[in-house]
C-alpha cells in the first residue's frame, strides 16, 4: 500500500534531543483525509483504586499493538496515553484500524473487565473546527522513533470521543485482536533517585503559545540538565523475574486454545526468555545484551501530543523545582497540569520480533501514572 504512512509519516525526517520539540517547523500537517483514531479506559480512575494498574496500562497498548498487527506493521504515528492511545491513519488504513479498535474494545471488556471507548475522528472535522493535528518523528535511539502531536486536535478528537461522536461499536462477542508481540514481562521498575513522578503539562485555555512553549521548554531543560532526574529504566534494564506478574495478562493477550493452554503456554516461553537473559546466552542472532540495551534506549517516558507526558525517575528537590515552574505558570494562566507521585515505575512491552531493533516499551507509574496525574489536571480546572 502506498498511500499511507510509506508516503507522508515516512517522509517526515527524525528530530534527535527532546529539548527542540516544541519547534513548529518540526511538525507537518496530517493530509486532510487522514482519520484519527482515539482510546480510553471509562472510569480508569476507579480501576487505578482498585490496584489494577497493569490491567489499564494493557489495555492502552493493546490498542497500539492491535493497530500495528491490522496494518501489517506498517509504520503510523501513535502515542501511548497509560490509560488509552491516539494515533493517525491514511484513508486505505483506516477500516483495518476500525476492526481493530472494534475488537480491542471487546477483548478489553472480556479479558480485563475494563470499558474501553474507541472512536475515529476525520482530520477534517477536527479544522472545521478550528484546530488542527500536526505530527513530527522523534528518535530517542537509533532503533526507532516516537510521533510527537501537535495543534489541538487530539485533545478535540478525545473530548468529541467522550461525547459519544465519532464512536465505534464494539466487535461481536469473542473477537479478539491481533496482539501478537504484547507483553508485560518486566517487573515494577523502584526509583533509584527518591521518587516516580508522572508529570502532564498542557496549555491552559487561551494561552499565549509563546509562553506555553518556553515554559515546557523551561521544564524539559531542568530535566535534562539536572543530574538529578533521568530515565526511569535502569542502564542494565528493568528487573527480571519468573513467573513474571504479567503471565496472566499475555495469556489473555495469546489467541488459540483455552486460557488454561495459552496460560501453559506463555509459562514455558517465559522460563526459556528467562534463562536466556538471566545467563546472557546467545540464540542464533539474538544477544540478550543487546535486546537489554535495546529495551533501555527504545523505553517511551517521555512525549509530547498536545501536552508535555513524561515520567521521570527524580529526586524531592528536583521535583519541587519543577512545582515551583509549573505554579507559577498556573497563576500566570499559561498551563494547567498535573503530577502524581509514586515509588516505582512499570514498563509494558510491543515486540514484534526480538531480531528486530525497532520494539517499543510504554514507561507508566506503577501506582496510577499518568491517568492519576491527569485526575489532579483536572482538579486544577473544576
Amino acid at each position: 500500500m502506498t498511500d499511507g504512512s510509506d508516503t507522508f509519516y515516512g517522509g517526515i525526517p527524525v528530530f534527535r534531543g527532546f529539548g527542540s520539540l516544541m519547534d513548529p517547523a518540526l511538525y507537518s500537517p496530517l493530509p486532510d483525509d487522514w482519520s484519527i483514531g482515539v482510546a480510553d479506559i471509562v472510569e480508569s480512575t476507579k480501576a487505578i483504586a482498585a490496584q489494577r494498574y497493569k490491567a489499564v496500562n494493557m489495555a492502552g497498548a493493546s490498542v497500539i499493538a492491535a493497530v500495528t498487527n491490522a496494518l501489517d506493521g506498517r509504520e503510523f504515528p501513535f502515542v501511548f496515553g497509560g490509560d488509552g492511545a491516539s494515533f493517525a491513519v491514511s484513508p486505505g488504513d483506516l477500516e483495518h484500524a476500525r476492526k481493530a479498535l472494534a475488537a480491542t474494545a471487546t477483548w478489553v471488556e472480556e479479558s480485563l473487565d475494563l470499558v474501553m471507548r474507541v472512536a475515529l475522528v476525520p482530520v477534517a472535522a477536527v479544522r472545521a473546527n478550528g484546530l488542527d493535528v500536526r505530527v513530527a518523528r522523534f528518535g530517542p535511539s537509533p532503533n526507532l522513533s516516537y510521533a510527537m502531536f501537535s495543534g489541538g486536535g487530539l485533545g478535540w478528537a478525545d473530548a468529541a470521543m467522550k461525547r459519544g461522536e465519532f464512536a465505534v461499536q464494539p466487535a461481536s462477542p469473542g473477537t479478539q485482536p491481533d496482539l501478537s508481540g504484547l507483553s508485560c514481562r518486566f517487573e515494577e521498575i523502584p526509583s533509584a533517585r527518591g521518587l516516580i513522578l508522572s508529570v502532564l503539562v498542557v496549555p491552559a485555555q487561551g494561552a499565549d503559545p509563546r509562553a506555553f512553549r518556553k515554559v515546557i521548554e523551561d521544564v524539559i531543560a531542568l530535566s535534562e540538565r539536572s543530574p538529578d532526574a533521568g530515565r526511569p529504566v535502569p542502564p542494565g534494564g528493568p528487573p527480571l523475574r519468573w513467573p513474571p506478574q504479567g503471565v496472566e495478562y499475555e495469556a489473555r493477550a495469546a489467541r488459540g486454545g483455552s486460557l488454561l493452554k495459552r496460560r501453559g503456554v506463555v509459562l514455558a516461553v517465559t522460563l526459556w526468555a528467562y534463562v536466556v537473559m538471566r545467563f546472557g546466552i546467545k540464540v542464533g542472532n539474538f544477544v540478550p545484551k543487546t535486546y537489554l540495551q535495546q529495551v533501555v534506549e527504545n523505553s517511551d517516558f517521555r512525549k509530547y501530543d498536545d501536552g508535555l507526558r513524561m515520567i521521570l525517575d527524580c529526586t524531592p528537590e528536583l521535583e519541587r523545582a519543577l512545582t515551583q515552574i509549573l505554579v507559577a505558570a498556573a497563576s500566570s494562566g499559561i498551563v494547567r497540569y498535573g503530577l502524581h507521585r509514586q515509588d516505582a515505575a512499570m514498563m509494558t512491552c510491543f515486540t514484534p520480533s526480538v531480531m528486530r531493533s525497532d520494539h517499543v516499551h510504554f514507561i507508566d507509574g506503577a501506582r496510577g501514572g499518568y491517568a492519576s496525574a491527569a485526575t489532579a489536571l483536572k482538579a486544577t480546572a473544576a
